[in-house]
Protein backbone atom coordinates (compact mmCIF):
# COMPACT_ATOMS: atom_id res chain seq x y z
CA UNK A 1 0.00 0.00 0.00
CA UNK A 2 1.66 3.56 -0.92
CA UNK A 3 0.90 5.60 2.13
CA UNK A 4 2.46 8.80 0.40
CA UNK A 5 5.65 10.48 0.64
CA UNK A 6 5.81 11.26 4.10
CA UNK A 7 5.37 7.50 5.16
CA UNK A 8 8.47 6.42 2.92
CA UNK A 9 10.58 9.46 3.98
CA UNK A 10 10.65 9.55 7.19
CA UNK A 11 10.13 6.01 7.72
CA UNK A 12 7.19 5.97 10.03
CA UNK A 13 4.04 3.70 9.25
CA UNK A 14 1.25 5.71 8.91
CA UNK A 15 -2.36 4.05 10.25
CA UNK A 16 -0.46 2.53 13.82
CA UNK A 17 -2.72 4.70 15.57
CA UNK A 18 -2.58 8.23 16.17
CA UNK A 19 0.31 8.80 18.21
CA UNK A 20 2.63 8.14 15.29
CA UNK A 21 0.48 10.16 13.15
CA UNK A 22 1.12 13.08 15.11
CA UNK A 23 4.71 12.21 15.63
CA UNK A 24 4.95 12.36 11.82
CA UNK A 25 3.13 15.69 11.24
CA UNK A 26 5.40 16.81 13.87
CA UNK A 27 8.44 15.88 11.95
CA UNK A 28 7.64 16.80 9.08
CA UNK A 29 6.46 20.62 10.10
CA UNK A 30 10.40 20.58 11.16
CA UNK A 31 11.77 18.76 8.64
CA UNK A 32 13.23 20.64 5.33
CA UNK A 33 11.58 19.63 1.95
CA UNK A 34 11.76 16.27 1.05
CA UNK A 35 14.76 15.93 -1.98
CA UNK A 36 14.80 14.10 -5.20
CA UNK A 37 17.77 11.97 -6.12
CA UNK A 38 19.47 11.36 -9.20
CA UNK A 39 21.51 8.72 -10.11
CA UNK A 40 22.33 7.38 -13.61
CA UNK A 41 19.01 6.86 -15.34
CA UNK A 42 17.01 6.60 -12.12
CA UNK A 43 15.38 9.60 -9.89
CA UNK A 44 14.05 8.94 -6.80
CA UNK A 45 11.18 11.47 -5.14
CA UNK A 46 11.12 11.73 -1.19
CA UNK A 47 7.80 13.47 -1.19
CA UNK A 48 5.51 11.27 -3.46
CA UNK A 49 7.57 8.20 -2.89
CA UNK A 50 7.99 7.03 -6.49
CA UNK A 51 11.16 6.09 -8.75
CA UNK A 52 10.88 6.87 -11.94
CA UNK A 53 13.85 5.67 -14.87
CA UNK A 54 13.81 7.98 -17.21
CA UNK A 55 11.16 9.22 -16.48
CA UNK A 56 8.88 6.35 -16.18
CA UNK A 57 7.44 5.75 -12.91
CA UNK A 58 8.94 1.83 -11.86
CA UNK A 59 6.83 0.21 -9.43
CA UNK A 60 9.21 0.10 -5.97
CA UNK A 61 6.76 -0.86 -2.47
CA UNK A 62 6.83 1.30 0.32
CA UNK A 63 9.38 -0.46 2.67
CA UNK A 64 12.09 -1.60 -0.55
CA UNK A 65 11.69 2.20 -1.40
CA UNK A 66 12.43 3.28 2.40
CA UNK A 67 16.10 1.55 2.45
CA UNK A 68 16.51 3.06 -1.07
CA UNK A 69 16.29 6.36 0.19
CA UNK A 70 18.15 5.72 3.13
CA UNK A 71 21.52 4.71 0.49
CA UNK A 72 20.70 7.99 -1.54
CA UNK A 73 20.59 10.16 1.94
CA UNK A 74 24.38 8.51 2.76
CA UNK A 75 26.03 7.88 -0.82
CA UNK A 76 29.35 5.77 -0.47
CA UNK A 77 29.00 5.14 3.58
CA UNK A 78 28.49 1.89 4.81
CA UNK A 79 24.80 1.75 6.46
CA UNK A 80 24.95 -1.78 8.68
CA UNK A 81 22.04 -3.96 8.78
CA UNK A 82 20.70 -3.49 12.28
CA UNK A 83 20.68 0.27 11.59
CA UNK A 84 18.59 -0.26 8.67
CA UNK A 85 16.56 -2.43 11.12
CA UNK A 86 16.21 0.16 13.42
CA UNK A 87 15.32 2.80 11.46
CA UNK A 88 12.21 0.52 9.57
CA UNK A 89 11.29 -1.04 12.26
CA UNK A 90 12.04 1.38 15.29
CA UNK A 91 8.79 0.62 17.17
CA UNK A 92 9.89 -2.57 18.60
CA UNK A 93 7.90 -4.70 16.67
CA UNK A 94 9.23 -7.84 16.48
CA UNK A 95 9.72 -9.04 13.13
CA UNK A 96 12.89 -11.24 11.15
CA UNK A 97 14.21 -7.94 9.65
CA UNK A 98 17.23 -10.30 8.42
CA UNK A 99 14.21 -11.88 6.21
CA UNK A 100 13.06 -8.61 5.58
CA UNK A 101 16.12 -6.44 4.85
CA UNK A 102 17.16 -8.82 2.10
CA UNK A 103 13.86 -9.11 0.28
CA UNK A 104 14.02 -5.41 0.42
CA UNK A 105 17.70 -4.97 -1.03
CA UNK A 106 16.89 -7.97 -3.30
CA UNK A 107 13.92 -5.96 -4.61
CA UNK A 108 15.84 -2.71 -4.72
CA UNK A 109 18.85 -4.65 -7.26
CA UNK A 110 15.99 -6.13 -9.62
CA UNK A 111 14.18 -2.76 -10.38
CA UNK A 112 17.64 -1.06 -10.59
CA UNK A 113 18.95 -3.86 -12.94
CA UNK A 114 21.89 -4.70 -10.70
CA UNK A 115 23.24 -7.67 -8.84
CA UNK A 116 25.06 -8.91 -5.13
CA UNK A 117 27.78 -10.02 -7.38
CA UNK A 118 29.03 -7.55 -10.23
CA UNK A 119 26.81 -4.05 -8.26
CA UNK A 120 26.32 -1.15 -10.19
CA UNK A 121 24.73 0.37 -7.43
CA UNK A 122 24.12 -1.40 -4.11
CA UNK A 123 27.10 -2.97 -2.51
CA UNK A 124 27.11 -5.85 -0.42
CA UNK A 125 29.44 -5.40 2.58
CA UNK A 126 29.77 -9.13 4.38
CA UNK A 127 28.62 -9.04 8.21
CA UNK A 128 28.56 -4.79 7.91
CA UNK A 129 25.76 -4.26 5.94
CA UNK A 130 25.55 -2.27 2.44
CA UNK A 131 26.45 0.88 0.14
CA UNK A 132 25.40 2.99 -2.59
CA UNK A 133 28.31 2.59 -4.81
CA UNK A 134 27.02 4.92 -7.88
CA UNK A 135 27.17 8.62 -7.88
CA UNK A 136 24.24 10.21 -6.32
CA UNK A 137 22.87 14.43 -6.68
CA UNK A 138 20.43 15.67 -4.55
CA UNK A 139 17.70 18.05 -5.71
CA UNK A 140 16.76 19.96 -3.39
CA UNK A 141 13.37 23.00 -3.34
CA UNK A 142 14.09 26.33 -2.48
CA UNK A 143 11.85 26.30 0.83
CA UNK A 144 12.14 30.00 0.78
CA UNK A 145 10.59 30.42 -3.03
CA UNK A 146 8.32 27.78 -2.94
CA UNK A 147 8.60 28.59 -6.88
CA UNK A 148 9.24 24.91 -7.75
CA UNK A 149 12.44 25.68 -8.53
CA UNK A 150 15.57 22.94 -7.87
CA UNK A 151 18.70 23.26 -7.20
CA UNK A 152 21.26 20.27 -7.74
CA UNK A 153 23.57 19.92 -4.90
CA UNK A 154 26.03 16.86 -4.96
CA UNK A 155 25.47 14.16 -1.99
CA UNK A 156 27.70 12.13 -0.26
CA UNK A 157 31.23 11.52 1.44
CA UNK A 158 34.18 13.53 0.41
CA UNK A 159 36.29 10.82 0.47
CA UNK A 160 34.09 8.81 -1.84
CA UNK A 161 35.78 7.78 -5.01
CA UNK A 162 32.67 8.07 -6.65
CA UNK A 163 31.54 10.94 -6.10
CA UNK A 164 33.44 13.53 -8.88
CA UNK A 165 33.43 16.70 -9.89
CA UNK A 166 30.30 18.21 -11.67
CA UNK A 167 27.00 17.27 -11.87
CA UNK A 168 26.42 13.47 -13.81
CA UNK A 169 24.93 15.81 -16.63
CA UNK A 170 28.11 17.79 -17.16
CA UNK A 171 30.35 14.70 -16.54
CA UNK A 172 32.27 13.53 -19.73
CA UNK A 173 32.72 10.46 -17.97
CA UNK A 174 30.33 7.93 -17.75
CA UNK A 175 29.03 6.52 -14.40
CA UNK A 176 28.57 2.88 -14.36
CA UNK A 177 24.65 3.17 -14.15
CA UNK A 178 25.38 4.75 -17.71
CA UNK A 179 26.97 2.16 -18.54
CA UNK A 180 25.73 -1.27 -20.80
CA UNK A 181 25.38 -4.17 -18.54
CA UNK A 182 27.70 -6.77 -20.15
CA UNK A 183 29.11 -10.43 -19.03
CA UNK A 184 31.60 -10.29 -16.07
CA UNK A 185 33.90 -12.74 -17.74
CA UNK A 186 33.70 -10.95 -20.78
CA UNK A 187 34.77 -7.16 -19.08
CA UNK A 188 36.77 -8.90 -17.18
CA UNK A 189 38.73 -10.74 -20.26
CA UNK A 190 39.22 -7.94 -22.17
CA UNK A 191 40.39 -5.55 -19.25
CA UNK A 192 43.15 -8.09 -18.99
CA UNK A 193 43.97 -8.23 -22.90
CA UNK A 194 44.63 -4.80 -22.86
CA UNK A 195 46.94 -5.14 -19.49
CA UNK A 196 49.17 -7.80 -21.25
CA UNK A 197 48.91 -5.80 -24.52
CA UNK A 198 50.98 -2.59 -22.43
CA UNK A 199 53.37 -5.21 -21.13
CA UNK A 200 54.14 -5.75 -24.74
CA UNK A 201 54.87 -2.56 -25.13
CA UNK A 202 56.98 -2.37 -22.22
CA UNK A 203 58.86 -5.57 -22.69
CA UNK A 204 59.24 -4.83 -26.67
CA UNK A 205 60.76 -1.30 -26.17
CA UNK A 206 63.40 -2.72 -23.67
CA UNK A 207 64.05 -5.38 -25.55
CA UNK A 208 65.28 -2.87 -28.45
CA UNK A 209 66.47 -0.03 -26.76
CA UNK A 210 69.31 0.40 -28.94
CA UNK A 211 67.28 0.83 -32.28
CA UNK A 212 65.19 3.16 -30.41
CA UNK A 213 68.42 5.23 -29.02
CA UNK A 214 69.17 5.29 -32.67
CA UNK A 215 65.68 6.34 -33.95
CA UNK A 216 65.53 9.24 -31.07
CA UNK A 217 69.23 10.36 -31.94
CA UNK A 218 67.98 13.11 -34.19
CA UNK A 219 66.11 14.61 -31.56
CA UNK A 220 67.49 17.51 -29.17
CA UNK A 221 66.28 15.70 -25.24
CA UNK A 222 66.91 12.57 -27.08
CA UNK A 223 68.90 10.78 -23.70
CA UNK A 224 66.04 12.53 -21.37
CA UNK A 225 63.54 10.69 -23.34
CA UNK A 226 65.41 7.38 -23.51
CA UNK A 227 65.72 7.35 -19.90
CA UNK A 228 62.17 8.34 -19.00
CA UNK A 229 61.19 5.37 -21.35
CA UNK A 230 63.10 3.04 -19.73
CA UNK A 231 61.89 4.15 -15.95
CA UNK A 232 58.00 4.50 -16.80
CA UNK A 233 58.45 1.06 -18.52
CA UNK A 234 60.34 -0.82 -15.66
CA UNK A 235 57.65 0.78 -13.39
CA UNK A 236 54.78 0.06 -15.79
CA UNK A 237 55.70 -3.56 -16.05
CA UNK A 238 55.18 -3.92 -12.45
CA UNK A 239 51.69 -2.60 -12.09
CA UNK A 240 50.22 -3.96 -15.28
CA UNK A 241 51.67 -7.14 -12.91
CA UNK A 242 49.29 -5.82 -9.72
CA UNK A 243 46.59 -5.49 -12.00
CA UNK A 244 46.91 -8.77 -13.63
CA UNK A 245 47.28 -10.84 -10.96
CA UNK A 246 44.61 -8.26 -8.48
CA UNK A 247 41.90 -8.74 -11.57
CA UNK A 248 42.60 -12.82 -12.53
CA UNK A 249 42.17 -13.40 -8.73
CA UNK A 250 39.50 -11.22 -7.83
CA UNK A 251 41.10 -9.33 -5.05
CA UNK A 252 38.67 -7.70 -2.94
CA UNK A 253 38.43 -3.69 -2.75
CA UNK A 254 40.09 -3.50 -6.51
CA UNK A 255 37.33 -1.56 -7.80
CA UNK A 256 38.23 1.43 -5.41
CA UNK A 257 41.70 0.99 -5.71
CA UNK A 258 41.59 1.08 -9.67
CA UNK A 259 40.09 4.26 -9.84
CA UNK A 260 42.18 5.91 -7.23
CA UNK A 261 45.36 4.96 -9.36
CA UNK A 262 42.97 5.97 -12.90
CA UNK A 263 44.22 9.43 -12.93
CA UNK A 264 47.88 8.43 -12.58
CA UNK A 265 47.56 5.50 -15.37
CA UNK A 266 45.84 8.50 -17.73
CA UNK A 267 48.63 9.82 -17.80
CA UNK A 268 50.98 7.22 -18.54
CA UNK A 269 48.84 5.35 -20.99
CA UNK A 270 48.91 8.95 -22.81
CA UNK A 271 52.44 9.26 -23.02
CA UNK A 272 52.64 5.46 -23.90
CA UNK A 273 50.32 6.48 -26.82
CA UNK A 274 53.33 7.22 -28.76
CA UNK A 275 55.21 4.23 -28.92
CA UNK A 276 53.56 3.71 -32.37
CA UNK A 277 56.06 6.13 -33.65
CA UNK A 278 58.86 3.77 -32.06
CA UNK A 279 58.01 1.55 -34.98
CA UNK A 280 58.02 4.39 -37.40
CA UNK A 281 61.50 1.86 -39.01
CA UNK A 282 58.62 -0.52 -39.71
CA UNK A 283 55.43 0.80 -40.41
CA UNK A 284 54.03 3.93 -42.10
CA UNK A 285 52.95 7.00 -40.17
CA UNK A 286 49.51 6.96 -41.20
CA UNK A 287 49.39 3.83 -39.72
CA UNK A 288 51.61 4.78 -36.24
CA UNK A 289 48.78 7.83 -36.57
CA UNK A 290 45.85 4.94 -35.81
CA UNK A 291 47.28 3.13 -33.91
CA UNK A 292 48.18 6.42 -31.54
CA UNK A 293 43.86 6.88 -31.79
CA UNK A 294 43.06 3.65 -30.23
CA UNK A 295 45.97 3.71 -27.55
CA UNK A 296 44.96 7.64 -26.25
CA UNK A 297 41.12 5.78 -26.11
CA UNK A 298 42.45 2.73 -23.92
CA UNK A 299 42.86 4.43 -20.67
CA UNK A 300 39.05 5.05 -20.91
CA UNK A 301 38.10 1.76 -21.92
CA UNK A 302 39.81 0.48 -18.78
CA UNK A 303 37.91 2.44 -16.56
CA UNK A 304 34.68 1.65 -18.14
CA UNK A 305 35.42 -1.93 -17.55
CA UNK A 306 36.01 -1.68 -14.25
CA UNK A 307 33.02 0.10 -13.79
CA UNK A 308 30.92 -2.28 -15.75
CA UNK A 309 32.35 -5.32 -13.48
CA UNK A 310 35.81 -6.16 -14.22
CA UNK A 311 36.99 -6.18 -10.68
CA UNK A 312 34.15 -7.73 -9.15
CA UNK A 313 35.19 -9.74 -6.02
CA UNK A 314 35.12 -13.36 -5.22
CA UNK A 315 32.71 -15.48 -3.94
CA UNK A 316 33.56 -15.51 -0.54
CA UNK A 317 34.54 -11.83 -0.08
CA UNK A 318 31.08 -10.56 -0.37
CA UNK A 319 27.60 -12.04 0.92
CA UNK A 320 25.48 -13.66 -1.80
CA UNK A 321 22.49 -10.71 -0.31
Amino acid sequence: MHGGSSELYIGIPLGDGSARSDKLLERMSDAAPPPRYRFGVFEADASTGELRKQGIRVKLNAQPFQVLLMLLDRPGEVLTREEIAQTLWSDGTFVDYEHGLNSAVNRIREVLGDSATSPRFVETLARRGYRFVAPVHRIVADPVLQTGKQTPQPSGSDGDYNQSKGQADDRLLPTSAELPEASHNIVRALFLILQLMYVGFYVGALANLTEIEDLLSPLRAATAIFYILIGTASILIAVRAYLISAIALRAPGMRGRFLMMWPYLLIADVLWALSPLLLLHHINTGLALACMALLVYSPFAQRSLILMGAAREGAGSAESQ
